[in-house]
């Protein structure tokens, strides 16, 4: 749950030297956490990149925001835009995030439990690999027939399965390198055996994991489903709650500590070096993308989906979107031209997902578009329906296949890496599910005219 803690502005000023001249209390703690004070450097590292980037390109940055405090995470929407020499911060949406963080007496008692489970042992390395497999004794503890041999996959030998809420407890385990039990798994080479797994991890002498101790149960068989079924269709519900457990919540950690590398805020690095941690910051984007695709395509085939609704300013969100891309497109020569500041256009739809299908469409008139060209966000209403369209100058959408573009994984032929094929089949089902819906509009080869369109409750 995200609790909002602080107020709708948070404002600072950064000299154009990366000093903090002025923030208010919220961002001043903050800074005052990570090391820093009022006149130091701002040593946020997120708020660092994004001032550095704004004084660079000279233009306005918008763009979402995760940083990591003692008490948790903290979101927030971050407008940048040069100022006297220096940048200017609008910070709007401040919220926190607070992590459950299990005390020590609660982790130990989990790795007692671990430790103390019955059934025959087992050890694998950190890329999921088995060292060993001996028996621990008993009638409980004796191997199978056919143990796991030394240096073979994890995942050759055990299918590992979700709890009644979609959870494994094992790769939840691996993800906070903390111990697990009762993780039921069965044998790949015979799903009607059944084993409920713990573990504790296992670290050197300078605190680095080496991997997992654990021991495997055989329990008298269970009702599991067969390895035909997909488990993720069985499941439906709690699909999201596994990919942010599993997915998510690894990948942005491993976005956030690249970013912080790439940043280099703990002094210089080799620009390779830099380099390899910006990669892999994209690369983790790239995944997270895809999961955030699989998550929402899962959500919306639901029978029970649904949207809420609330009145939305689309030229506002226009706008919105259009500064969370504005850095992407520089870095293709192309201008997005959003909505003047002083225009709105008030229609009913739900803020975060009108936002989504904005970002889709436009970050596709980015990828596809030629360089040095424009994209235009427009708004428009005629009686009973609002409109805003993203205008771009690239080669359009043949006519025989401005519907097949919206099917799923429907790319047109397409063999760059820059998508799933699945964002515009979500982006309509959306715009439908708000009563609106997505039309393609231009002449081929004078560019595509997308337009995300709303009828009911338009003013």
């Amino acid at each position: 749950m995200i609790i909002p803690l602080h107020p709708a502005f948070v404002r600072a000023t950064v000299a154009s030297d990366g000093r903090l001249l002025s923030a208010d209390a919220p961002l001043l703690a903050l800074q005052e956490e990570a090391g820093g004070s009022l006149g130091t450097a701002l040593v946020i590292p997120q708020l660092a990149a994004i001032a550095r980037l704004t004084q660079r390109l000279g233009v306005p940055v918008s763009r979402p925001v995760a940083a990591a405090a003692e008490r948790g995470d903290i979101d927030m929407w971050v407008r940048a835009k040069p100022d006297d020499g220096g940048v200017s911060l609008s910070i709007v949406d401040w919220q926190e995030r607070p992590i459950p963080v299990a005390p020590i007496e609660l982790i130990d008692r989990e790795a007692d439990i671990a430790t103390m489970a019955e059934g025959w042992a087992w050890q694998v390395d950190t890329q999921l690999r088995f060292q060993m497999a001996m028996d621990n004794g008993g009638a409980q503890g004796a191997l199978p027939r056919d143990p796991p041999v030394p240096g073979s996959r994890f995942s050759a030998y055990f299918d590992l399965r979700p709890d009644a809420d979609g959870d494994m407890a094992m790769l939840r385990g691996f993800a906070q390198r903390r111990a697990f039990r009762d993780q039921d798994a069965v044998l790949v080479s015979d799903p009607a055996r059944l084993f409920r797994l713990s573990a504790i991890p296992l670290f050197d002498l300078a605190g680095q994991l080496m991997g997992y101790r654990g021991t495997a149960l055989p329990l008298e068989r269970a009702v599991v489903p067969p390895p035909a079924q997909d488990a993720v269709a069985l499941y439906p519900s709690a699909f999201g709650k596994r990919l942010d457990r599993s997915l998510r919540q690894p990948l942005g950690r491993i976005i956030a500590n690249a970013d912080t590398i790439s940043a280099q805020m703990e002094g210089p690095l080799r620009p390779d070096y830099a380099g390899y941690a910006k990669d892999i910051a994209s690369a983790g984007r790239h995944l997270m993308a895809l999961v955030d695709d699989l998550a929402d395509l899962q959500a919306i085939d639901r029978p029970d989906f649904a949207v809420i609704a609330e009145e939305v300013d689309l030229a506002d969100l226009g706008r919105r979107a259009a500064g969370l891309l504005t850095v992407k497109a520089l870095d293709r020569r192309i201008t997005i031209l959003p909505p003047p500041e002083d225009e709105g256009l008030l229609a009913t739809g739900e803020f975060r997902r009108v936002l989504q299908i904005l970002v889709n469409l436009i970050g596709n008139a980015v990828r596809y578009a030629p360089e040095d060209t424009q994209v235009r966000i427009v708004t428009e209403s005629t009686p009973g329906e609002a409109r805003i369209s993203v205008i771009d100058q690239g080669p359009g959408v043949a006519v025989a296949d401005r519907e097949r573009i919206f099917e799923k994984f429907e790319r047109l032929g397409r063999d760059d890496a820059g998508g799933s094929g699945l964002g515009l089949y979500i982006s309509r089902r959306l715009a439908r599910a708000m009563q609106g819906d997505i039309r393609i509009g231009g002449t081929p080869g004078e560019g595509a005219r997308f337009h995300p369109c709303h009828s009911p409750g338009a003013d």
